[in-house]
């Protein structure tokens, strides 16, 4: 799923057609970051989770990461009316329930017409564009976590307990939950620095290879090196630049400007919207003219796939046929900085050997006139979110060879 329709959007399932710091002066000692390992791919799983030790005694749940929302849930036995398939357990809520005057809650319903029921508890309900829900109730219970050089925390930090979940029409894999990476006030993000314990910075590394790593503050990388522009303010729900973006094909400009763009990693796929959509399939196309490609009509993978003489092995074999995408942001008056989406950070290989186009029409799903940046174009780049600045970053990196690393040699990166 691509947008929540109540709490923010997307979620981690996409359509594949889719030691505590025990200091007392914590606020000014967020020295560290926490780093997690990501497991999945783009293609053929579809996602990419973490695992989170949560309770006590701590139990692992694999959790999809989602930067286009904000509240992290669980499947959970309260008991659960309807709970989907799911890797572990249920998980067993804490009996501290959030009652619903509590700023989080409020927080939470700030956008919504949700009433307080039952004032002794904090009650919600996130819906998602492909049909897909949880119902539940939050509460906080320890999460278990360690910083890159060693030093355990173990914060108290709220989560809903989801009894009541119905699958999308996009849901393929089983999930634990999602882990809300958002910029509101309940993301696991937001509320750990409310706390003090790392800097209100996030970002991630997705290998094309599978698997990565996902990082809570700031010492993991040279602000010297990242490409940034600013934080949209208007548009403060999600990760999107503030100036939109000026669509490039092949390094010229397709006349397409002003494009409202989100990133989100709980899209496995880039969706644009429908001009931009088509002008990106027509100029494919017209490229792909006398080239040794043809449409793979057959091939229901993604809308719109081109089988060769013989079936492709890799990407390699076929990106010489592709031209590059990129992003133009404006970040002052006269400067731009470019956010590059290369053949590879487009295309896939399908089950039948064939390259299929990993940009998908938004429009047609509720996304409007939306451009959001999926895992696929956000692949082999650290993607940075600096709520502190407000700004989003990127810079090209070994994904794979970084997750790879132990936590003391990823600090040291």
């Amino acid at each position: 799923m691509v947008m929540s329709l109540v709490l923010g959007f997307s979620s981690a399932v996409d359509f594949r057609w889719r030691k505590t710091a025990g200091f007392s002066d914590r606020f000014t000692r967020a020295v560290s970051s926490v780093v997690f390992p990501v497991h999945g791919n783009v293609y053929p799983l579809g996602y990419y989770n973490v695992t989170i030790n949560i309770g006590q005694p701590p139990r692992p749940y694999y959790l999809d990461l989602d930067t286009g929302s904000d509240l992290t849930w669980l499947q959970c036995d309260a008991p659960c009316v309807r709970c989907l398939e799911a890797p572990h357990p249920l998980y067993q809520p804490s009996s501290d329930l959030i009652p619903c005057n509590d700023p989080l809650c409020k927080a939470l319903h700030l956008n919504s017409n949700q009433r307080c029921e039952t004032p002794e508890q904090c009650d919600y309900e996130v819906e998602y564009a492909d049909g897909g829900s949880s119902l539940g109730v939050l509460v906080r219970d320890v999460f278990s976590m360690n910083y890159t050089q060693g030093l355990r925390l173990t914060p108290r930090l709220a989560l809903g307990c989801g009894y009541d979940q119905i699958p999308g029409a996009s849901s393929h894999h089983p999930l634990d939950g999602v882990l809300g990476l958002g910029r509101g006030k309940v993301s696991i993000l937001s509320q750990l620095h409310s706390q003090g314990y790392v800097k209100n910075v996030i970002g991630h590394c997705l290998s094309s290879l599978g698997g990565g790593i996902l990082f809570f503050g700031d010492d993991l990388y040279d602000s010297s090196r990242v490409s940034w522009t600013p934080m949209s303010r208007e548009y403060s729900k999600h990760y999107s630049p503030a100036m939109g973006g000026e669509l490039l094909f092949g390094g010229r400009t397709t006349g397409l400007k002003n494009l409202l763009t989100v990133f989100d990693s709980g899209s496995s796929y880039t969706y644009f919207n429908s001009k931009a959509y088509q002008a990106v399939t027509y100029l494919l196309k017209r490229e792909l003219s006398g080239k040794p490609l043809k449409e793979a009509r057959d091939d229901h993978t993604l809308p719109l796939c081109w089988q060769g003489r013989r079936p492709f092995m890799s990407i390699e074999e076929v990106k010489k046929y592709f031209k590059p995408l990129a992003l133009s942001f404006k970040t002052g008056w006269r400067s731009k900085t470019l956010f590059e989406i290369p053949p590879e950070a487009y295309l896939i290989i399908s089950m039948k050997g064939n390259v299929c186009l990993g940009i998908l029409n938004g429009t047609e799903i509720g996304l409007q006139n939306l451009n959001l940046i999926g895992d696929i174009s956000m692949q082999d780049q650290m993607i940075i979110y600096d709520n502190e600045k407000q700004s989003i970053g990127w810079m090209p990196v070994d994904c794979d060879e970084l997750a790879s690393l132990k936590a003391a040699q990823v600090y040291e990166y």
